[in-house]
């Protein structure tokens, strides 16, 4: 059975974790590393995705900025959402070779890793065709939107546990008029470590994708990801 990285990246800005994708992607497409699962929690930020812009804000851009949100225009698929504090953020750095070579397959296979975790806490959920995405009833609890090149995946999901819904009332969420976003601890009423979160969704990814879960300081990615680019420096010089 071939493995899953699982690396805890902790609180991180967007644009750092973005590069580290980029870099990771290169490796995997290379073969240089495993599939790859970061989980981590950004600080405060709307992004665009390829879909969406300034049309999906609810404020203007000046008072998100004030607010103390960065705004990021990104390369994933889908429109514009919130990243923050209590939301668990999940980039998979997978090789689709080794899962189908299908992106469809591939959305659908981490919404159903989603909704096993939820289950595990007790909360049921679907997904909405159409939508990419997990939700409660009509209020979304999980966003999704991926972004593949050579045949590797970046970006991924983003799963509310306790974030600041206060940040969320500032924009559509995913672009969509009227509708609510969720969380989990806003369901069971109670507080939820985000600990346990991940250590659900690790299993479940593991189990839906058919791999192993192994876990990787973020120390040993780091020094692996730059023992290659030296190696790569000394080849061009």
């Amino acid at each position: 059975m071939s493995e899953l990285w699982c690396v805890d990246l902790g609180q991180i800005g967007y644009s750092p974790c973005l590069s580290i994708q980029y870099k990771l992607a290169k490796l995997r497409a290379e073969g240089l590393i495993e599939d790859t699962l970061l989980l981590l929690e950004h600080e405060p930020v709307i992004t665009f995705g390829r879909s969406g812009g300034e049309e999906s804000l609810l404020v203007p851009i000046e008072k998100i900025k004030e607010a103390g949100i960065e705004i990021f225009y990104t390369d994933r698929g889908g429109d514009a959402t919130y990243h923050g504090p209590g939301q668990l953020v999940g980039y998979p750095i997978f090789s689709l070779g080794q899962h189908g070579k299908d992106v469809h397959l591939f959305l659908r296979n981490i919404e159903r890793s989603v909704m096993d975790c939820l289950s595990d806490f007790g909360i049921s959920s679907q997904a909405v065709p159409g939508y990419t995405g997990v939700w409660v009833g009509d209020e979304k609890i999980c966003s999704i939107g991926i972004a593949v090149r050579r045949w590797v995946s970046y970006h991924g999901f983003a799963l509310n546990v306790n974030p600041n819904f206060d940040h969320w009332a500032l924009l559509h969420p995913c672009g969509l008029v009227g509708r609510r976003v969720t969380s989990i601890e806003r369901l069971l009423g109670k507080p939820i470590s985000m600990q346990s979160v991940k250590d659900v969704i690790v299993s479940r990814f593991a189990q839906v994708f058919g791999i192993k879960p192994v876990q990787i300081d973020k120390k040993t990615l780091f020094d692996r990801i730059a023992a290659e680019e030296h190696e790569y420096e000394q080849w061009a010089s």
